[in-house]
């Protein structure tokens, strides 16, 4: 007896015969001792959480008082020893009167300097976790400013951009290459800040100085270079929207240029390619599929979100990252995702993955961001879901069904999206294949595409460059449906388990009910019965439904993320 299913297998056929009573009090016996043993394995998994974790992952008090309106940062790189030397003003409004500031940074960087007002202040440090003691006032409302100066050579990463840190890699012209990523790991691996999804800086100005013979390109727009008399030079990015401290990147080689202009939904909007010399005619080739991302997600999901800041790619020696408004990329110049298609269907080979992938995040987790990590499923799950609908899009429904169906191979089931609160822990990477796989039944569910696709670009307007909970997300999706779908976010979001349509069949009589899954999980199903369409209500106490005729045939319908099991096992 197995749980795992093929969503398009024909159900058993059934000669007429009444159920025998014995064997199927047996068989629902089996199932819910298989059931248990299960879900007892599965639920004595745990995680045990450092204070290291916590003080990055919550809200403490230090940072509750003020909220954030602007970073500058400012950056020397030193590619030759991997060393880098810089500060960072930080401008909060204070919104509760305090004398104790948190700030982030990960050893073996070293926060070597505080002041404010022209006077440097007392700094205590545990672990990650930096405090300041502030002796000026702090008056509620008031907008103040500190100015913290860091040094220090930053982890490498050594699986980018999995593991957090810098890249320093050369070119084939054996020139320096070098790049940030930290995902999860935090932006305070490499510069100090508020390392917390929860607040954002209203804008932020990156000033980065570097070998003349190299260039840098972060985030936004460039407003100003300096060339300097030691053979260096300064670029400075600025970004007039809110942005997260993890997306916040450098990228430092040496880049040639090309763009274009896109005519979307808010005007033109710039969009800047950066290469390394050799790569560009690839490049012109393969960034043919920018404006048919543009053109998809903005039909889906809204006009890009940050205009002002305009959208660039950006070329880096691993596979590509959300770095808002400065996406980067690593995909060879090729279709796909790196050679493969994730959903085994063809279908990933019509399009660059990362292209259309981390682009996606521009709208999913560049414009609407979890406030914790445990959310990320928000980032992840419609991201890897914007893959459907460009295909959708540009290749029809059901082209992006195969693929979202195609891409459960990859699903392992093993804990629930939605991780731990408070300690910086995401949950399953399911977030990807599985997310997908739900945003795609919701879609069924609704069986309304237009009133999907006003949700989906109702999220963007409604959550415009803000930090969110699932319970918002969950909350807008039933409001705007107008359907009760806690008890499906709740088994698909919050426990692992896949749930079973258990049936039996007695000549035109389908009896039925939801196994495997939560007590008030309800969720309506289609299925096929002798090749016509019928709606099932199925909850976790046993219904019968009658048939015009004897039952020969029974299909799930495969589009639902679900198993299916005849318990009379025929």
């Amino acid at each position: 007896m197995s749980i795992f299913w093929k969503s398009s297998q024909k159900g058993s056929r059934f000669s007429p015969l009444p159920l025998n009573h014995y064997s199927f009090l047996m068989r629902l016996l089996l199932l819910f001792l298989f059931t248990l043993t299960l879900n007892l394995t599965l639920y004595s998994q745990h995680s045990t959480f450092s204070r290291q974790d916590t003080l990055r992952g919550s809200i403490t008090p230090e940072r509750a008082w003020w909220d954030l309106t602007y970073y500058h940062l400012t950056v020397k790189v030193s590619p030759e020893d991997s060393f880098l030397k810089g500060s960072n003003l930080v401008q909060y409004r204070v919104l509760e009167s305090a004398r104790r500031m948190q700030i982030d940074l990960q050893p073996p960087m070293r926060l070597t300097l505080a002041i404010q007002d022209g006077v440097p202040l007392h700094i205590t440090h545990e672990g990650n976790a930096h405090y300041i003691k502030l002796i000026g006032d702090q008056a509620v409302g008031e907008v103040k400013e500190m100015l913290l100066h860091f040094e220090g050579r930053p982890p490498v990463s050594e699986n980018p951009p999995w593991s957090g840190g810098l890249v320093w890699q050369k070119d084939k012209q054996g020139k320096h290459l070098v790049t940030t990523v930290c995902q999860g790991d935090g932006a305070s691996l490499w510069w100090p800040c508020k390392d917390h999804l929860y607040d954002e800086p209203d804008s932020m100005l990156i000033s980065v100085r570097v070998p003349d013979d190299l260039m840098d390109v972060s985030n936004g727009r460039l407003r100003h270079t300096q060339q300097h008399r030691d053979g260096t030079k300064t670029y400075d990015w600025f970004v007039a929207n809110p942005i997260s401290n993890y997306v916040v990147n450098m990228n430092i080689a040496d880049y040639v240029h090309f763009g274009e202009v896109y005519p979307g939904e808010k005007g033109l909007l710039d969009c800047d390619y950066y290469v390394l010399r050799g790569n560009l005619e690839k490049a012109k080739r393969q960034f043919q599929d920018v404006p048919r991302m543009l053109k998809a997600f903005e039909h889906w999901f809204g006009p890009y979100p940050f205009y002002e800041d305009g959208y660039k790619l950006v070329e880096v020696p691993y596979y590509g990252m959300e770095h808002q408004s400065s996406v980067t990329y690593g995909n060879g110049f090729s279709n796909g995702y790196h050679g493969t298609d994730v959903s085994h269907t063809g279908w990933g080979f019509k399009f660059d993955f990362i292209i259309i992938h981390e682009s996606g995040h521009e709208w999913f987790a560049n414009n609407i961001t979890c406030k914790d990590i445990a959310d990320m499923w928000i980032h992840e799950s419609f991201t890897a879901y914007s893959e459907n609908l460009f295909l959708d899009y540009h290749y029809g429904k059901e082209a992006s069904a195969e693929y979202v169906r195609g891409t459960r191979n990859n699903i392992k089931n093993d804990k629930p999206l939605i991780g731990p609160y408070h300690v910086n822990q995401p949950g399953s990477w399911d977030m990807y294949y599985k997310g997908e796989n739900i945003l795609h039944m919701l879609r069924q569910l609704l069986a309304d595409d237009e009133q999907w696709r006003a949700i989906l670009r109702g999220l963007n307007e409604t959550f415009y460059h803000q930090t969110v909970t699932a319970a918002q997300i969950e909350g807008f999706i039933m409001e705007k449906s107008g359907k009760k779908l806690q008890p499906f976010f709740d088994q698909y979001l919050r426990d692992q388990r896949v749930p079973i349509l258990e049936y039996a069949i007695q000549d035109s009589l389908l009896n039925f009910r939801w196994g495997n899954c939560i007590t008030a999980f309800d969720m309506p199903l289609e299925v096929m019965i002798n090749g016509k369409t019928h709606w099932l209500q199925p909850t976790t106490s046993w219904k019968q439904q009658a048939i015009e005729e004897p039952i020969k045939d029974f299909v799930i319908d495969p589009d639902y993320y679900v198993g299916g099991m005849d318990i009379m096992g025929k």
